[in-house]
C-alpha cells in the first residue's frame, strides 16, 4: 500500500499477531490450537497461517529477514492439522491426538473445530502454500484423487449444520469464502482443464441476475469479486504473492483500466459454451 510506512506497519502487525487472544497464545507453545481449549480451532489456525504468510512477506519487503523467517515458519503450522491417514485437516487435542469420532461432513453452526464449514471444505485452505499441501497428500495423484472426491461426495449435511454451507457441488461449497480458491487448485497439480470445467459450472449455475442471484454470503463483495475475476479468466489464489491462476474466461474481450492509465486487454479467441479450455496464452 503506497503512502504507508512499511516499517511502522510491520511493527503494529507484529504486535497484533502476538496477542494472547483467540488461540494465538498456543501458536508458539505447541504449534497448534488445542481443539479442547479453542473453539473453531482448525478454521482459526488455518487463517492464522495465511495471515502469518502475509506478515512474512511484509517483513521480507522491509528487509527484516529474522522476522520473515519466523512468520514463514508459523505460516507452515497448517501441517499440524493434516491427518495423512484420512486426508483431512482435523481438530487436534492438547495431547496431540486428533479429535474422535471424526466425520468430514459433520458441521455445527458456530461450534466445533470448523466455523461455517466442515473438514471437506477446510482441508484446502492453504492458498499460500498449495505445493506444500500437495506434498502432505503425497504428491499430485493422491491430491487430485481427494480433490475429485470433494466434488463427487454426497452433498447431504447433518441436522444443525452451518447455514453458511451453500452452493454445493458434492461437498464443495461455493457459498462461503473458504472454498473460493478450490476450483483453481487443479491447475497446481497439472489438471488445469478441470479448473476450467468447475469454474464454468459455478459461473453458470450459481450466479444469476435475479434479486437472489448469489448462492451465498456476499461478505465484503467477495462472491461478486470471484465472479469478476473468473469471468476475466484468472484468479488470485494467493493474493499476497501477486500470482494469478488461469481458469476459463467468460468474456470474449474485456478491458481493465489500470491505475497507471494503461489498459490491460483480455481477448479469448473462439470462446463459447463448448470451447471452454485454454489452449495457449500469449
Amino acid at each position: 500500500v503506497r503512502g504507508v510506512d512499511p516499517q511502522r506497519a510491520l511493527a503494529q502487525i507484529r504486535k497484533f499477531a502476538s496477542q494472547p487472544v483467540e488461540g494465538l497464545e498456543y501458536v508458539d507453545a505447541g504449534g497448534w490450537l488445542p481443539a479442547d481449549k479453542v473453539n473453531w480451532s482448525v478454521s482459526r489456525a488455518l487463517e492464522y497461517c495465511i495471515d502469518d504468510h502475509a506478515v512474512a512477506a511484509l517483513a521480507a519487503f522491509c528487509g527484516d529477514e529474522m522476522t520473515a523467517d519466523y512468520y514463514s515458519e508459523r505460516a507452515r503450522n497448517y501441517r499440524h492439522y493434516f491427518d495423512p491417514v484420512t486426508g483431512y485437516m482435523r481438530g487436534r487435542l492438547s495431547d496431540g491426538t486428533f479429535r474422535e469420532p471424526f466425520d468430514p461432513s459433520f458441521s455445527l453452526h458456530m461450534e466445533a473445530d470448523y466455523v461455517e464449514g466442515n473438514a471437506w471444505q477446510y482441508t484446502w485452505l492453504v492458498p499460500h502454500d498449495v505445493y506444500g499441501l500437495i506434498a502432505l497428500f503425497g504428491g499430485d495423484e493422491p491430491f487430485l484423487k481427494q480433490l475429485d472426491a470433494l466434488f463427487a461426495a454426497d452433498s447431504a449435511l447433518n441436522e444443525g449444520a452451518s447455514i453458511d454451507i451453500t452452493g454445493m457441488i458434492g461437498q464443495f461449497a461455493h457459498g462461503n469464502e473458504p472454498s473460493h480458491h478450490i476450483t483453481y487448485l487443479y491447475a497446481y497439480a497439472g489438471q488445469q482443464h478441470k479448473t476450467a470445467e468447475k469454474v464454468r459450472q459455478v459461473c453458470s449455475e450459481f450466479y444469476t441476475t435475479s434479486p437472489d442471484g448469489l448462492i451465498g454470503n456476499e461478505d465484503c463483495g467477495q462472491m461478486s469479486a470471484w465472479y469478476v475475476f473468473s469471468a476475466l479468466g484468472f484468479y488470485p489464489v494467493n493474493p499476497v504473492a501477486g500470482v494469478y491462476v488461469f481458469g476459463s474466461p467468460l468474456c470474449h474481450e474485456a478491458v481493465i483500466r489500470t491505475a497507471s492509465g494503461k489498459s490491460f486487454v483480455v481477448k479469448a479467441e473462439n470462446n463459447s459454451e463448448k470451447n471452454i479450455y485454454i489452449q495457449s496464452v500469449t
